[in-house]
């Protein structure tokens, strides 16, 4: 009966019908309490890959990972990752953008490439009976994209057009003056969208020398999953992965604190404030991550169940939404709070913000909070993470970028409910009791609300610097470090926690 939907499926357009099939796959393949069973498959070639094996359906889901991304960006090469990711699918090997395109279609797989900030990542998922015409076209474009004049000029058209659009973006352009702020000349302050001059500058060459250094098999890690045998899966890599480089040739990039203590005020006439506080984060792998992680939870990453949402939203109807997250990018981590207000509620909103952070770091939070968060944290892991192909391979690749061990999933809930509450206390008066550094986009704050914000500038050491960005400006969003999903690597788009939503 399955074979017989997913044939139908398939008579569709490619798009729709993995999306349908994606649908067949929740309800029929992987339940939410399912047990995921990763093994570690070693080509002939010696390529390593973690895999899970499940033929419910007959469907394979492979994503996989080149640490680098747009970190590497060489000076005055912004955008370049982002604008060689978008052009993997339009030309590779022999084929042309409309052959390679046809291709594709035929196959009925699907594949994408994204750059995040500090890896490159892929994915193809293909139907079993189709996998040689599938990994035949993932193999060209790992290792043989064509970067043409025409798909080039196109896309740099369409990146152009947004970094356009985004100089009229208030968010954007504060964006790029709060990196600038927090991180200072670090990679991380840069534009991943680059900025007119330096995408209008990009060549094909670029694209191909920097293809040359970010793809190589020593930075780089894959998860699969479905209807594949660890022995062809070996073979497999072997075949996409197995004629690239050794070694890639990354710049160094240096671990980073970002400031704490200041302020960047990006003046602007909206209606609306923006509110984001930077307060210090916690490494992945620290065996505290999880007390810290609880911590957050209770504060603001819980959604409808946190004290801010409570006390910003359901108590005053100052915000639609208002959250906290953990956030672990390679060599910074931080912990970050953002919500958007009416103008003239704003300096209120902070104020409350900041006496609900005040509370969990001096008071902390109670036995009952801890044990809801426990419980919320361990359940909704494998619905958020499980309930499909795709996405328990994008957890299992997770996995292998946050350096977590194979059995982390068998592992997880023990060491969850083993964190105490005197230890969940100390992470968040910890972390919580540094001055934040603030972004404020919109109109000035009220009297109450600037003294608030600038609460504690004279005790920091150099002093909170008020800056009002320039109109005219450019930069990315200002989500950047501070709004992303809770413990995730927000460039990336992996989910929560480094290894899934929760």
């Amino acid at each position: 009966m399955i074979k017989l939907m997913i044939a139908s499926l398939f008579k569709g357009a490619r798009g729709s019908a993995l999306a349908a099939l994606a649908t067949v796959v929740f309800l029929v393949a992987v339940p939410a309490n399912a047990a995921v069973k990763i093994q570690e498959v070693v080509s002939p070639g010696g390529i390593k890959a973690w895999l899970v094996e499940d033929y419910t359906v007959p469907l394979v889901s492979m994503k996989f990972a080149f640490k680098g991304g747009s970190s590497q960006d060489p000076e005055g090469k912004g955008g370049l990752a982002k604008l060689m990711t978008g052009l993997f699918d339009e030309g590779a090997g022999d084929l042309d953008r409309d052959a390679f395109q046809d291709a594709l279609d035929v196959s009925g797989a699907e594949m994408g490439f994204s750059a995040g900030i500090d890896e490159i990542t892929g994915s193809m998922t293909w139907l079993a009976e189709r996998e040689d015409e599938a990994v035949r076209l993932l193999t060209m474009a790992v290792n043989e994209p064509r970067f043409d004049d025409e798909p080039v000029a196109r896309m740099k058209s369409q990146f152009l057009t947004s970094l356009v659009a985004e100089e009229r973006d208030p968010n954007t352009l504060a964006g790029r003056q709060w990196r600038q702020e927090i991180y200072g000349d670090h990679a991380y302050a840069r534009d991943s969208d680059g900025t007119k001059e330096s995408m209008a500058g990009l060549t094909a060459d670029d694209l191909r020398a920097f293809h040359r250094d970010q793809f190589a098999q020593g930075n780089l890690i894959v998860a699969a999953v479905g209807a594949i045998s660890a022995e062809k899966l070996g073979q497999r890599l072997d075949q996409i992965f197995g004629a690239l480089p050794e070694e890639a040739n990354l710049s160094d990039v240096p671990d980073l604190e970002p400031k704490f203590g200041h302020t960047v005020h990006y003046e602007y006439p909206l209606p609306q404030t923006r509110l984001s506080l930077l307060y210090p984060g916690i490494e992945r792998e620290d065996p505290r991550f999880f007390a810290a992680y609880l911590a957050n939870h209770i504060l603001g990453g819980g959604s409808f169940s946190s004290r801010l949402y409570d006390e910003v939203r359901e108590k005053r109807g100052l915000a639609y939404g208002v959250g906290s997250n953990l956030s672990n990018l390679d060599h910074t981590s931080t912990w970050g709070i953002g919500t958007a207000t009416s103008a003239d509620r704003a300096a209120e909103t902070l104020g409350i913000i900041r006496e609900e952070v005040r509370k969990v770091a001096e008071e902390g939070v109670t036995e009952d909070e801890l044990e809801a968060a426990k419980s919320f944290v361990v359940g909704a892991y494998a619905i958020a993470n499980f309930d499909s192909s795709a996405s328990i391979a994008g957890t299992v690749l997770g996995l292998q970028l946050a350096g977590l061990p194979i059995d982390y999933i068998d592992t997880r809930e023990a060491t969850i409910r083993a964190v105490t509450l005197d230890e969940v206390n100390e992470e968040a008066a910890r972390l919580l009791s540094v001055e934040p550094s603030l972004l404020v986009v919109g109109p000035p704050l009220a009297t109450a609300a600037n003294d608030n914000a600038e609460k504690g500038a004279a005790s920091s050491d150099d002093g909170d610097t008020i800056r009002q960005a320039p109109a005219g400006a450019s930069g990315e969003g200002a989500a950047g470090a501070d709004t992303g999903e809770v413990g995730s690597k927000p460039s990336t788009g992996k989910p929560g926690e480094t290894t899934g939503s929760d």
